[in-house]
């Protein structure tokens, strides 16, 4: 399938009823509002294709982005790729949940996910936290740096509630998904999320959300979900 065949068959798939949805979450025209399950056929059809994945990510139409980090070949592409596509993720759920995973799937992930971290712009920020959730959840403890994780909770403490809003929720993710995925820290992640407490996230038009970690990993205790790890990041 070639471009214009893609955005044609994203069209046709769109509904109106999802497009509103992911407006009010912060998607803005253009867009189709395509159901994520619904590009699984065209997926299978075409699998990796970076050059296409990079035609349908410049066109800034959220459905076309989404289906272009199911599509794109992670390890392909460079730190410069990801700091155009972070630049072009205008809001959490393409930053969040198309740029984090696919950096997830590559060898510089942490380092790229530590300078976003560092640079104090809510969504890279977000999605520097978001693409740790996606490493601790499906790669081994042991690919990771303890001492780093732990100064990483320390952060958490220290910042998330003044921090911008959609990162405060990718923060409290992190502390979620240490606790539950990283069992080294596991004790350590429940005292932050007890430190931190309830999170504030303020959002437009719609009432705050409160994040309760604690809460989140006691579910997850319950249903003895400790050591969970997804076998692939990506759909």
């Amino acid at each position: 399938m070639d471009f214009e065949q893609v955005m044609q068959e994203l069209e046709a798939l769109g509904k109106e009823r999802l497009k509103k949805q992911y407006m009010s979450n912060g998607a803005h025209e253009p867009l189709f509002g395509v159901a994520t399950g619904a590009m699984k056929p065209m997926a299978k059809k075409i699998k990796i294709d970076q050059s296409l994945a990079e035609q349908l990510y410049a066109t800034g139409n959220y459905d076309a982005m989404y289906f272009a980090g199911i599509i794109a070949d992670p390890k392909a592409m460079t730190e410069a790729d990801f700091e155009r596509w972070i630049q072009g993720a205008y809001f959490y759920m393409l930053s969040d949940y198309v740029v984090a995973v696919t950096l997830a799937e590559t060898d510089i992930a942490q380092q790229v996910a530590d300078q976003w971290i560092a640079s104090g712009e809510e969504l890279k920020m977000s999605a520097g936290w978001s693409c740790y959730c996606w490493l601790l959840g499906s790669r081994p403890d042991t690919q990771f740096d303890e001492s780093k994780l732990a100064d990483m909770l320390e952060l958490v403490t220290k910042t998330i509630h003044e921090s911008p809003e959609r990162t405060k929720s990718a923060m409290n993710n992190f502390i979620y998904t240490v606790a539950v995925s990283y069992l080294p820290l596991h004790d350590k992640a429940v005292e932050t999320a007890k430190a931190v407490g309830p999170v504030e996230m303020k959002r437009d038009h719609k009432k705050s959300s409160i994040l309760n970690a604690s809460e989140n990993i006691q579910k997850a205790v319950d249903k003895q979900q400790l050591g969970f790890k997804r076998k692939y990041v990506r759909c």
